[in-house]
């Protein structure tokens, strides 16, 4: 074992990811399952004003890419944002931001796993549902195993599928709308026909906006990518200017589509809001090919999360955050050993699903659910303090820089902000909020017992940028 690898010390992870590899990596880390099966509880939830609610959500995280593509073209590194965040908020700050996403992502794996479980149980009824999830997991570690190209290309034809797929619904669904498609009855009434366009009321629609928020979760994971690339500078830069335009267009398309069809409150809308407007096309084999994309989607979000777990969990320990164990890299350049931790987890946490059945897995659900939000809101904040010590100490590294600073990063905070305050307040997120808050504690009580044992970082902290940032960071804030 010990010659098959290397100390992180002594290489870096591989050079394996290509432009198109990451352009698919930015656009499909979005576009998952919650697109084509749980924007029908959003759409149940404000009407056809579901729109504004995923306009609104596309908006915020169009801000807090833009911000976080700043500092990653200025700036680079293995860990993204962690390594933003440590040198931004002190050692207290990377800590908490970098393993609350590492645990979103295991859970991610465990999740998905599950879903995509079941999703397969219908073709093969015969098979238990444990024994689907353990191989859909299993596959997509070994591919992770063995190369971040590996990954990519994995990668890059789940994504191919779903940019595919959307692009396809939406030509035949603007078809309908002008008139152009057989039988069709075109034109938007339906968008004002039962109930007006927000018949639950604007409340309602802002509220929707938190679920949609999750929705977009994912597109940052380019950025962690961006370190095994030729160009992570180049690649981060194209990636940010145009997937994030897309992927919102591709969400508010689709919706406008499916409301646009069909009336907001069928009941078929909430339950497949896609497979629904197939029907009214009349596609053939609409549950077919529904359960196909969704297994696709579903497949795409538990490979960028393997990968994404390794990755965060390398940058950690490669700082000193976590056991430099898992700093050890494959002769490949893939950390295998942190690979494998979060695949561990997961299995853990797919084992006690099948055993304790949904009590566990919504714990799981509720226990992640504002993780990724938590780390958004620092990802803007981090922007805001180290913008104005690049511009004092290193201004030529602003290739690409956030709209209208520093205003509109201040407007992000406030929206980010206004977003998880809205989630400890609603009844349908209360749960999550809360949940998410005790793994908020958690890993704050894990970071104190680590200051308290290790006064000093095992591993060197990441690069810094002036003396006052070596002041910061050799003090536990």
């Amino acid at each position: 074992m010990v010659s098959a690898e290397i100390q992180a010390d002594d290489a870096q992870l591989a050079k394996g990811l290509r432009r198109r590899h990451l352009n698919l990596i930015a656009l499909g880390g979005v576009i998952g399952a919650g697109l084509f099966i749980g924007s029908g509880v959003v759409i149940g939830s404000a009407g056809p004003a579901a729109i504004v609610s995923f306009l609104i959500a596309g908006v915020i995280t169009l801000l807090i890419m833009r911000m976080l593509a700043e500092m990653a073209v200025a700036r680079p590194v293995v860990g993204s944002f962690y390594v933003y965040a440590r040198e931004a908020l002190g050692r207290r700050g990377g800590f908490v931001t970098g393993w609350m996403y590492w645990y979103f992502f295991v859970i991610v794996v465990a999740v998905e796993a599950v879903a995509g479980g079941r999703i397969l149980h219908l073709w093969l009824p015969s098979v238990p549902l444990w024994a689907l999830s353990l191989g859909l997991m299993l596959a997509l570690t070994a591919s992770n195993l063995v190369s971040a190209r590996s990954f990519g290309e994995f990668e890059y034809w789940f994504s191919s599928v779903k940019v595919i797929a959307i692009v396809v619904f939406l030509a035949m669904g603007t078809l309908w709308i002008t008139g152009l498609w057989p039988h069709s009855t075109p034109g938007l009434a339906n968008l004002i026909d039962n109930g007006g366009f927000a018949p639950l009321g604007w409340g309602a629609v802002l509220a929707a906006v938190v679920p949609c928020v999750a929705f977009y979760t994912g597109a940052e994971i380019v950025t962690i990518a961006a370190a095994e690339s030729d160009e992570p500078e180049r690649a981060v830069s194209r990636a940010m200017k145009s997937i994030v335009f897309r992927i919102i267009g591709f969400y508010v398309g689709s919706i406008l589509v499916v409301v646009a069809i069909q009336p907001w409150n069928t009941k078929s809308v909430s339950i497949s809001p896609y497979a629904s407007v197939l029907t009214v096309l009349g596609i053939p084999g609409v549950a077919t090919i529904m359960n196909f994309i969704v297994l696709t989607a579903v497949l795409s979000c538990l490979n960028s999360a393997l990968y994404t777990t390794s990755r965060m969990l390398f940058a950690l320990t490669t700082s000193g955050d976590g056991p430099r164990f898992f700093t050890k890299l494959s002769r490949s350049g893939v950390p295998r050993r942190a690979i494998l931790l979060g695949t561990a987890v997961s299995y853990a946490s797919v084992a006690a699903t099948y055993v304790w059945g949904d009590v566990v897995f919504n714990f799981l659900i509720n226990s992640y659910g504002a993780v990724a939000l938590f780390v958004y809101l620092i990802i803007a904040i981090s922007q805001v303090i180290l913008r104005r010590r690049t511009e004092r100490t290193a201004p030529g590294t602003l290739k690409l820089k956030m709209w209208l600073f520093p205003w509109l990063s201040y407007a992000t905070i406030a929206l980010m902000a206004t977003v998880i305050l809205a989630m400890a307040f609603l009844p349908g997120t209360r749960s999550q909020f809360l949940m998410s808050g005790v793994t908020l504690l958690v890993i704050l009580s894990a970071f104190e017992v680590v200051r308290r044992r290790r006064h000093v970082p095992v591993a060197a902290a990441p690069t810094l940028t002036s003396e006052n940032d070596e002041r910061l960071l050799s003090v536990d804030t």
